[in-house]
């Protein structure tokens, strides 16, 4: 049901980053994934990295083409209000495992 996918482990430059981001996507897909927590960072400058930037970028585009259902920002992530609160409500088990993920703008929220 739920995945964590780590793209910038190793300090991947922005372009190796989305390439696995793409891979990450397919292969959850094909292993009938629901959620994934993606970790792309903040980054170093304090005003959010370049991996994140063009990663909710790609992912903004994905669900405009319908290639994904939704996406909620890690910084949007609420435990009792909005999107968060509505995920939690579908898939209960996520409030366990997601526990270290609310309000964390390092990571992004992919509903598959």
């Amino acid at each position: 049901m739920h995945r964590i996918v780590n793209i910038e482990q190793g300090r991947p430059v922005v372009e190796t980053a989305l390439r696995k981001l793409d891979y990450e996507l397919v292969l959850a897909k094909s292993d009938h994934v629901l959620v994934l927590t993606l970790i792309h960072g903040y980054g170093s400058s304090g005003k959010g990295g370049k991996i994140r930037i063009q990663c909710r970028k790609v992912l903004d585009h994905l669900v405009q083409q319908k290639e994904i259902n939704s996406v909620i920002a890690g910084e949007a992530f609420k435990k009792r209000a909005g999107a968060g609160k509505a995920l939690l409500k579908r898939y209960p088990l996520l409030e366990q495992i997601c526990s270290t993920d609310f309000n964390n703008p390092g990571i992004t929220i992919v509903i598959l």
